[in-house]
C-alpha cells in the first residue's frame, strides 16, 4: 500500500469479475493520489474474461484470459482481497465483513457480485458428471472429468447441454473440442429464443447441426438418471423418451447474487437483483450496484457490455460526474467459429409500426432481417444469422437514418451498392465499452494511433468480444488514408500480414497445423475469418484431407461433412462428372442412388447431376455406392474447382475444330480437389461459337484452327465479368503450363474469399504484367508454381474415398448420438413434378406430407 494519506474517500467493491475491474479501472483513471479502493473477490483468482471461457478449450490458459492485472497489483492505491467472499454487509456502520472475520470500512459500496448458473430443478442435477459453465474452476473441472471418464470408459464421450442460449451454443462447441459428441436440448421451439425469431432460429439450427452439434427444441428434461458408478447415463424428457448421455451442461440461465443486499434490507426485485436507478444508486444512496446483480427497469441482463456502461456511470457519479445509465443494449454475436449469428435493437420488431426487411437464402445457410420504423427509414434492430459480415455496420446506425435501401446491407455482396459515407461521430461503434466513431477518429488524429491494435488499446474499442473490430478497422483505415498514410492488410486482428503473406510464411516454414501457424506468426486463439482461411492454405501446401486432425476443426460448415447443406436442414451430393461427359452405366448407378434414398436430381448448369434430400447418416451410405462405381467428390462444398464445362467439340459437331471434351475431361481430372482463396470454374469451347460459354469462366478455352486462345478472369453471379484474351495459339501442353501457372499465382497470392476477376483488375500492369509473369517468368516463380501444381496433383486423393475408409472419420455422420441411424424427424417431403421436394409449412398442417422423418419413395 501506498504511503500517501487517506484522506479521499475509501471504495468498496465487493466482486471481482469482469464488470468490477472495469468499475476500478475507470475510477482511478480520473481519481487523484488520495482515492482508496478495496476490491473484495471470492475466488482466488484475478479478474479474467468470462466471456471468453471457450478458448480455455482451444488451447488458450487462465493467464491468457486474465484481465490487465496492472490495475489491481501495481496501483498503490488499490488493495486486492482475493479467496475471501463477503458475508455481511452492515449499513449503518459502513462495514463489510468477510468470511474470514476480516472487516472494512467504507465510504461508497459498490456491489459486483454477478450471478451464479442455474441447474434445473429436477431429480440427479447434481450427479456427478454435471457441469455448470460460469467460472474458470468449472471448464478446468468439465475438461478434467471428460479426460479421466473418456479414459475410463475407453471411448469417447456423449454429452447434452442443456440449454440452447448464446451459452450453450459455446459450451456445445466447447464439448466438441474436446471430441464429446454432443446434443442440445433446448425447451423452446427455437435456438437462442431470447435473441432470434423462428425463422432465424431455424436457419441457425441448420448451421449448428451441420457442425455434427445434434439439436433437440421443444424437449423438456424432466430427470437425470444414474448407472451402476452413480455417475450420470441418461435423461429423460416429458415426452417420455430418453436419451444416453456421459455428461450434461448445465446452461439455463444465470440468477444475481443479490443474498447480501437482501440481508441488508436494500431493495430486490421479486424476479431478483438489486434495485437501481438511472445513476446505479441502490435504496441507500452510499451503496451503487453494477452488472448482473443490477436491476434496472425490472430487468437484470447477463451481458457484459451493459454491465460496463454501468461501471462507467458509477465510476463518474463517484467522481462527482453527470453520467447516467441509458438502458441495455442486448446485442448479441455469437462467437462459436464456422457459425455467424448476430442480435441487435428491437429485433423483434416490438415498436409500434415497426417494418422487417428480411432476405433469405436457405442453400447458402442465410436469414437477414432489419427492422425499420414505419416510414422505413430508421433502423431500429435486426437479426443476421449465417453471414453476419454487416453487424460492424449496422449495429452502430441503431436509432439512426440508414442513408440507402436497406437491401444493401442484406444481399449478398454486389448485388446492391451499400451506402457511401462515414459514421457519424456519435454512433456506437463499441457496444461493450461505449466507444463512438468519433472516439476511434479522435485515437487516430489526437493520439497518433496509426492501427487497429493501438487504436483498441487507447479506446478500448473491441477489446471485449470483438465483434465490431472489423468497423473499426474501416474508420481507421479511412482516418488514416485523410492523413496520407498507409493502409494495414492484415487479414484480422489475429495475423498481422495479408493472406498472401501468410502464404508465403507458412510454404516458408513448412508448418503444418494451425496451431503451429498462429503460435510463430500470429497472436491469440483465430477467429471465422482466420481459421476457414489457413485451412485453405493448409490444404494447397500440406495436402492432407480436410478432416484431418486439429484442421478438420477450421473448416467451414459444409466442408465439414463433405456435403452442401440445404434449406430443410438436408444434404446434396454431387459426384464429379469430368467435362459432363458420363456413360450410361453412371447415368444408371446415379439413377438407382437417387431412386433407392428417394432424392430429387437436377442438372446443373455445370454439366454434372446433383441429388438433393440427403440425410446426414445417409451421406457415407450414398457415396459408398457412387465410389464402388468409380465416381468420387465433385467438391461443390469447397472453395476449390468445382467444374470444367464443355460442348461436344470436334467429336460430333460439324462445326468443333478441337476436341474440347477430352481437353475438359484432362483439365478437369488435373485440378480436381484443388483448394483455393475462392470457388474456380473453368470451361472449353470446341469453335468460336461458345456453347460452353467459356468467357464467363475464371478461365475460359476457346477452339481455333492455329490451336487454344485462353482466356482469364471471368464469373458470373451478381457482377459478372468477361474473362479477358490471355493468349492465342496455345498448344496442348502449352495450354496446360499456362493456366497451372495462372491458377497457382492466384493461390498464392489473391486475398481470401477474392475470386479471380477482382483478383487479377488488382495486379500490377494489368493483362500485359499477368503474361509477363506467366509466360515471360518476369518474378522468378515460375519453377515454383510448376513444382507447386505438379505436387498437387500427384498427391490428389478422393476426400470421400478417403473417409469411407476411416471410421474416426465415419463417426461425423450421425444425425443423433444415441441412434446414429434414426431419421431427423423435423424432415417432411411432398412429390412434385414426380420427385420430392421438401413440404411447406401450410403442407405440414394440412397433412399433406406423403413421408416425414424419413426421405421420400416416389413410386413409378
Amino acid at each position: 500500500m501506498s504511503s500517501t494519506p487517506a484522506t479521499g474517500p475509501h471504495i468498496v467493491v465487493v466482486g471481482a469479475g469482469m464488470v468490477a475491474h472495469r468499475f476500478v479501472e475507470s475510477l482511478l483513471s480520473r481519481a487523484d493520489d488520495s482515492w482508496r479502493v478495496t476490491l473484495i473477490g471470492e475466488e482466488q483468482r484475478h479478474p479474467y474474461d468470462r466471456v471468453g471461457l471457450t478458448a480455455f478449450f482451444a488451447g488458450s490458459t487462465p493467464d491468457d484470459l486474465t484481465l490487465d492485472p496492472a490495475v489491481v497489483d501495481d496501483d498503490p492505491r488499490v488493495r486486492f482481497v482475493r479467496g475471501d467472499a463477503v458475508v455481511r454487509i452492515d449499513r449503518e456502520a459502513r462495514r463489510v465483513t468477510t468470511a474470514s472475520g476480516l472487516s472494512v470500512a467504507y465510504d461508497r459500496l459498490v456491489l459486483a457480485t454477478g450471478s451464479y448458473a442455474a441447474r434445473l430443478a429436477v431429480d440427479g442435477f447434481d450427479l456427478p458428471g454435471c457441469f455448470v459453465y460460469r467460472t474458470l474452476d468449472d471448464v478446468e473441472s468439465l475438461r478434467t472429468f471428460v479426460t479421466r471418464r473418456s479414459a475410463e470408459l475407453g471411448r469417447p464421450l456423449t454429452g447434452t447441454v442443456i440449454g440452447g442460449g448464446l451459452l450453450g451454443l459455446e459450451a456445445a462447441g466447447a464439448l466438441q473440442g474436446l471430441d464429446v459428441t454432443c446434443t442440445v436440448v433446448q425447451s423452446s421451439d427455437r435456438l437462442m429464443s431470447a435473441q432470434l425469431d423462428l425463422a432465424g432460429g431455424n436457419a441457425l439450427r441448420r448451421l449448428i447441426e451441420a457442425r455434427g452439434i445434434s439439436v433437440r427444441t421443444d424437449t423438456v428434461t424432466t430427470r437425470l438418471d444414474p448407472d451402476r458408478s452413480g455417475s450420470v447415463a441418461g435423461l429423460e424428457f416429458r415426452d417420455g423418451s430418453y436419451g444416453a448421455t456421459d455428461v450434461v451442461v448445465f446452461t439455463v440461465g444465470v440468477r444475481p447474487r443479490d443474498e447480501l443486499a437482501r440481508a441488508a434490507r436494500l431493495d430486490v426485485h421479486p424476479r431478483g437483483g438489486v434495485l437501481i436507478d438511472e445513476h446505479c444508486e441502490t435504496t441507500d444512496p452510499r451503496i451503487l450496484a453494477i452488472g448482473e446483480v443490477a436491476n434496472f427497469d425490472g430487468a437484470c441482463v447477463g451481458l457484459v457490455a451493459p454491465g460496463y456502461a454501468m461501471a462507467e456511470v458509477a465510476a463518474s457519479r463517484l467522481l462527482g460526474g453527470l453520467a447516467t445509465f441509458p438502458g441495455y443494449d442486448l446485442s448479441t454475436k455469437l462467437k462459436l467459429s464456422g457459425v455467424d449469428v448476430a442480435s441487435f435493437g428491437d429485433a423483434f420488431a416490438e415498436t409500434p409500426g415497426a417494418l422487417d426487411v428480411v432476405y433469405a437464402d436457405p442453400v447458402a445457410g442465410v436469414y437477414k432481417k432489419l427492422v425499420l420504423s414505419d416510414d422505413a427509414r430508421t433502423l431500429l434492430g435486426g437479426i443476421l444469422v449465417g453471414d453476419a459480415s454487416a453487424y460492424g455496420s449496422l449495429r452502430p446506425l441503431v436509432g439512426g437514418a440508414l442513408g440507402g435501401d436497406p437491401a444493401a446491407y442484406l444481399m449478398p455482396e454486389g448485388a446492391v451498392a451499400p451506402p457511401s459515407g462515414d459514421l457519424p461521430d456519435a454512433a456506437l461503434v463499441c457496444s461493450c465499452n461505449s466507444v463512438t466513431a468519433g472516439a476511434i477518429r479522435g485515437a487516430v488524429h489526437d493520439d497518433g494511433c496509426t492501427d487497429v491494435a493501438a487504436v483498441k488499446a487507447c479506446t478500448k474499442a473491441g477489446a471485449a468480444c470483438g465483434s465490431c473490430l472489423t468497423t473499426v478497422k474501416k474508420i481507421v483505415g479511412s482516418e488514416l488514408t485523410k492523413l496520407g498514410a498507409s493502409l494495414s492488410t492484415a487479414m484480422c486482428e489475429h495475423f498481422d500480414m495479408s493472406r498472401r503473406q501468410l502464404f508465403d510464411a507458412v510454404r516458408v516454414s513448412q508448418l503444418t497445423t494451425f496451431s503451429a501457424v498462429i503460435d510463430r506468426f500470429g497472436t491469440g486463439r483465430g477467429c471465422d475469418i482466420c481459421k476457414p482461411a489457413l485451412a485453405s492454405i493448409l490444404s494447397t501446401l500440406v495436402r492432407t484431407h480436410v478432416l484431418d486432425g486439429e484442421n478438420a476443426t477450421l473448416q467451414d460448415t459444409n466442408d465439414h461433412v463433405m456435403a452442401n447443406l440445404q434449406k430443410d436442414g438436408s444434404y446434396s451430393v454431387v459426384p464429379r462428372i469430368p467435362g459432363g461427359e458420363i456413360t450410361p452405366e453412371g447415368l444408371v448407378v446415379i439413377g438407382q442412388v437417387a431412386q433407392d434414398y428417394g432424392l430429387y436430381t437436377k442438372i446443373t448448369g455445370g454439366q454434372r447431376i446433383d441429388l438433393f434430400g440427403a440425410r446426414l447418416e445417409q451421406l457415407p451410405e450414398i457415396w459408398k455406392r457412387l465410389v464402388d462405381a468409380g465416381f468420387e467428390s465433385g467438391h461443390a462444398y469447397g472453395k476449390s474447382l468445382r467444374t470444367v464445362k464443355s460442348c461436344v467439340g470436334s467429336t460430333w459437331c460439324r462445326y468443333g475444330v478441337q476436341d474440347s471434351v477430352g481437353m475438359a475431361v484432362q483439365l478437369e481430372l488435373r485440378y480436381r480437389g484443388l483448394r483455393s482463396p475462392h470457388k474456380i470454374k473453368l470451361g472449353v469451347s470446341g469453335c468460336a461459337r461458345e456453347c460452353a460459354e467459356a468467357r464467363g469462366k475464371d478461365v475460359g478455352v476457346i477452339a481455333t484452327e492455329a490451336g487454344w486462345n485462353m482466356y482469364v478472369g471471368g464469373n458470373g453471379g451478381f457482377t459478372p465479368r468477361h474473362a479477358v484474351l490471355l493468349a492465342e495459339g496455345l498448344s496442348d501442353d502449352e495450354l496446360l503450363t499456362a493456366i497451372d501457372r495462372f491458377l497457382m499465382y492466384y493461390i498464392f497470392t489473391a486475398d481470401r474469399l477474392q475470386r479471380t476477376a477482382p483478383w487479377f483488375e488488382e495486379l500490377d500492369g494489368g493483362v500485359e504484367g499477368l503474361r509477363d509473369v506467366i509466360f515471360d517468368d518476369s518474378l522468378g516463380i515460375c519453377a515454383d508454381l510448376d513444382e507447386a501444381m505438379a505436387a498437387h496433383i500427384d498427391a490428389y486423393e478422393d476426400e470421400w474415398k478417403a473417409t469411407l475408409e476411416d471410421p474416426d472419420k465415419l463417426r461425423r455422420f450421425a444425425s443423433f448420438v444415441n441412434a446414429p441411424q434414426t431419421p431427423d424427424p423435423s424432415l417432411a417431403y411432398t412429390a412434385e413434378r414426380g420427385q420430392p421436394r421438401p413440404a411447406t409449412e401450410s403442407e405440414r398442417a394440412e397433412g399433406r406430407v406423403l413421408i416425414a422423418g424419413t426421405t421420400l419413395e416416389v413410386r413409378r
